[in-house]
């Protein structure tokens, strides 16, 4: 949650002047400050070494923590609050090269744990209540130059209680604030938010709260439109939160999206009237309303939308009896286009040819699901050495990396682990999943398009390996 209070500046035409009302904004911007946080407090941060306790007037309440971009006062003990800097450095430096700015301003927070120990006036009001709601909040006061909307001068405060995620959220806000004078529209800016302490350097994998894939799996979807075009206030609840945090991080991760996604943030926070979704995705609108329902309904910890982006480029074409489609399918990816065109009735004969795995070292199966034996090792054929038992190790992407996120959803499938699954999407619809059989034929159970993957687990996908080539053709009359 954040909350900015702006002040405009009219600036004289002379360089001269408009700096020294710039310094005097600054300065007012710093005398502004609410008189119930302690004087003491500010103090005795100053001048101290870089990631070192300060001593604090009261042995059992808050003391301050420095990093090289944050102040942090906190009753947290000292190996977690700067276990928490650590974080905090982390994610900055992530987010401020996502958005292409270095942080210049120190972010000051007060994160609490526990407000017996905290004297009456180290708080102020509005941060107090905040926290004793168990959340966080961000204030802001900005001063920029109301000719050219340039930001002049920016001072934010973060209160947040010390667990959740809620210190990283806040933290995101009091950046976009100090950097850019605000923080955009609800929808974007606490989904940003949200993603700021999921975030991990070189990886797209959902790295969310247990709590937040239990409860966006388990009700009813929310419309695109009423996250982008509804009136929600800031701080309304966790579960907003995280209808904002799904749809930023489809639109952030989704090769079909993302291109667009950081241009569109940038606007934002540069305040351009044309940075809107509507402007921005309005002609992808249907597209991302059916990737971001796909999502809710079947991602977890662990989850890629890297892998599970659709297709929307590829023809389709029906089959004939002389002239087959043809395909290759990956077993780490979701459905991929097959090409192939059917319609309700169709008898389709098929054959596959490949093999695939589940993990990085595996059994094979075949493209129906059938595992194949494994080949004995070299030590037990004839006139061979036998080699030093050393165990693969998984790559970073394979299964030791997947293991570090438990599902939270249970995967419940009626096919076998491997097999070729078959689904059609009609007009933003789709049909049931199916087998496809092997090396057989199937009737086509209704219209569209056919789409193909290798069955396993959604959150899953990353350590698979191998790959199938599939034809079909109409069967012919006999």
């Amino acid at each position: 949650m954040n909350i900015n209070r702006s002040r405009f500046a009219n600036l004289s035409r002379t360089a001269t002047v408009r700096r020294l009302l710039a310094m005097v904004l600054v300065v007012l911007a710093f005398l502004s400050w609410p008189d119930s946080v302690s004087a003491q407090t500010f103090a005795k941060s100053s001048g101290k070494e870089k990631g070192k306790k300060v001593d604090s007037a009261l042995p059992n309440g808050p003391r301050d923590y420095r990093s090289a971009n944050f102040l942090v006062h906190t009753d947290l003990p000292a190996d977690e609050a700067n276990d928490l800097l650590k974080r905090l450095e982390t994610m900055l430096a992530l987010i401020s090269k996502y958005w292409g700015k270095p942080n210049k301003q120190t972010i000051e927070m007060f994160v609490v744990r526990d407000l017996e120990v905290w004297p009456p006036n180290a708080l102020e009001r509005i941060g107090r209540e905040s926290i004793e709601q168990r959340a966080g909040i961000t204030i802001s006061s900005t001063s920029v130059n109301r000719q050219t909307g340039q930001l002049l001068a920016a001072k934010s405060r973060v209160y947040a209680i010390a667990d959740r995620g809620v210190p990283q959220h806040e933290a995101v806000h009091a950046y976009c604030h100090q950097s850019f004078g605000r923080a955009g529209p609800t929808w974007y800016a606490e989904g940003l938010a949200e993603m700021g302490h999921c975030w991990r350097e070189g990886e797209s994998r959902v790295h969310c709260l247990p709590h937040v894939v239990k409860y966006l799996r388990s009700v009813e979807p929310k419309p695109l439109r009423a996250i982008v075009n509804g009136r929600d206030q800031t701080g309304d609840s966790w579960q907003n939160y995280a209808w904002r945090w799904a749809l930023c991080h489809l639109l952030a991760n989704n090769p079909n999206y993302f291109d667009r996604f950081r241009p569109l943030g940038l606007g934002i926070l540069a305040d351009q009237p044309d940075a809107t979704f509507e402007r921005v995705y309005g002609s992808m609108s249907q597209e991302i309303a059916f990737e971001y329902l796909f999502f809710l309904q079947h991602f977890d910890l662990g989850y890629e939308v890297t892998l599970t982006a659709w297709d929307w480029k590829t023809k389709f074409r029906s089959a004939t009896a002389t002239l087959p489609v043809t395909c290759v399918v990956e077993a780490k990816r979701g459905w991929q286009a097959s090409r192939l065109q059917v319609k309700a009735g169709d008898e389709i004969e098929v054959s596959a040819e490949g093999t695939w795995s589940l993990s990085a070292d595996g059994p094979e199966f075949t493209p129906f699901g059938i595992e194949l034996p494994v080949a004995k090792p070299d030590s037990e054929k004839p006139g061979k050495v036998p080699k030093s038992a050393t165990p693969k190790r998984a790559s970073k992407a394979g299964t030791e990396a997947l293991e570090e996120l438990p599902s939270v959803m249970r995967y419940e499938s009626r096919f076998k682990p491997g097999q070729l699954v078959g689904v059609l999407l009609n007009d933003y619809e789709l049909s049931e999943p199916f087998p496809i059989p092997a090396d057989g034929a199937f009737v086509a159970p209704g219209d569209g398009q056919l789409f193909l993957r290798c069955e396993e687990a959604w959150n899953r996908l990353a350590d698979n390996k191998g790959k199938v080539n599939v034809k079909f053709k109409v069967k012919a009359d006999k």
